[in-house]
């Protein structure tokens, strides 16, 4: 009992890995090459796991921090991403009450991502309480609750949790204890949120690039009359300039094509290298990957907005080829025929693949019949789509096979 303590207090003591450290990938990336079909690919990923140091890539983006097995945007799942050896890990930010910057997936979902719903004195300033389900009406379970319901020390003092929530719930612990069977509370027990700038420290400390996200609002804009959307858009660039790390070191990122103009604008040398997130498949009707006509704007306009990184879904860059194969979508070969590089999200958020892979695997739903599918659709991505880079919630995948083909 005593070694097994002494090990457990040494894990807790070490602290993010450094620049230049191995990447700790742990057995899953293995597990997954063993669940491939056999093949040039099988041979070449399991000759690759022998005798080999793996070390951190830019092509693995952490989604996150490593929200399979950590809560999501908390110190803990930022620390787990740098040990697996992500080379880029994300911050999405929103905004408090108070106007400063925080990791929040979105601005209104401290609901299902933390604990606030079992602190009273704190979701009593949700922008909707709690409301259970009526199964004799057919009510689902809900609440809304805002990083701008609360001020920073306010948020700070909240815990993070896996992010998810029971819809059937009549009670508030029913509600937060919904977490998927696939993935774990065994590392929800502390969850330290982040403020922007903590972030920014953090990841500084681990020698890594960052990729900031600024979140759409959820409230009116002006935010209490003042706060614009521009001035929301330039105090996320203005915290790293503050913190001295240079433009050649941020991804910024939205989904708000205003947001990419404007720093392009504005900060022309962070704008250079935003990232225009793609979710047009959810706001446009009609829209499909293989018929341009439904894309607007187009790639070439895109490009000559001066967009340079177009991050789109997983599935929106592949579709079935012949046989059981895998190939890029028109969509995909439409963006680099316009020079534009790709991003693509998010690796292992879909649990496991025995039944398709749901949203994120839809347009190969076909040929999709297992976990180690992961391994092949990343190895399209790299090889015949030439994706920069892929977000994923367990780096440890997509560092190893950076690391195993070759990926910067």
């Amino acid at each position: 009992m005593r070694a097994i303590l002494a090990a457990v207090a040494l894990i807790l003591a070490v602290g993010p890995a450094r620049a230049g450290e191995a990447a700790q990938l742990g057995p899953r990336p293995f597990y997954l090459v063993d669940q491939l079909k056999p093949g040039p690919l099988k041979d070449k990923l399991a000759a690759c796991g022998v005798d080999r140091t793996y070390t951190p890539r830019t092509f693995s983006i952490s989604h996150r921090g490593a929200p399979l097995m950590f809560p999501e945007h908390t110190r803990e799942g930022l620390i787990a991403a740098d040990r697996m050896g992500a080379g880029i890990i994300e911050c999405d930010v929103a905004f408090t009450k108070d106007r400063q910057l925080v990791c929040r997936h979105s601005q209104c979902d401290l609901h299902t991502t933390t604990d606030i719903l079992a602190r009273p004195q704190f979701a009593a300033k949700c922008s909707q309480g709690f409301t259970p389900a009526d199964p004799a009406t057919g009510r689902k379970a809900s609440a809304k609750c805002c990083t701008s319901d609360l001020t920073l020390d306010e948020f700070k003092s909240l815990n993070g949790k896996m992010d998810a929530a029971d819809p059937e719930a009549t009670t508030v612990a029913a509600y937060l204890n919904a977490t998927p069977r696939w993935r774990t509370d065994l590392y929800a027990t502390t969850g330290t949120l982040m403020s922007h700038k903590e972030y920014i420290a953090l990841v500084k400390g681990m020698g890594r690039k960052f990729t900031p996200e600024l979140k759409a609002p959820q409230v009116p804009m002006p935010f209490d009359g003042t706060y614009t959307q521009d001035m929301y858009a330039q105090q996320l660039i203005d915290e790293y300039r503050q913190a001295g790390i240079p433009a050649a070191d941020v991804y910024p990122q939205s989904f708000q094509l205003q947001d990419i103009l404007y720093w392009l604008d504005k900060d022309p040398d962070f704008g250079r290298q935003a990232i225009f997130l793609d979710n047009r498949d959810e706001t446009t009707q009609g829209f499909d990957p293989e018929k341009a006509a439904t894309w607007q704007p187009g790639m070439a306009e895109l490009a000559q907005k001066g967009v340079r990184i177009l991050s789109p879904p997983l599935w929106m860059l592949v579709r079935p080829g012949p046989g059981d194969t895998i190939e890029p979508s028109t969509y995909a070969r439409a963006a680099k025929q316009a020079g534009l590089d790709l991003i693509a999200w998010s690796l292992e958020r879909s649990g496991p693949l025995k039944d398709g892979g749901g949203y994120y695997y839809q347009s190969i739903k076909p040929v999709v019949t297992g976990d180690g599918d992961i391994l092949r659709l990343l190895d399209v991505l790299h090889g015949q789509v030439g994706v920069r880079g892929v977000f994923s919630d367990w780096p440890a995948t997509t560092t190893f096979y950076a690391n195993c083909v070759g990926a910067p």
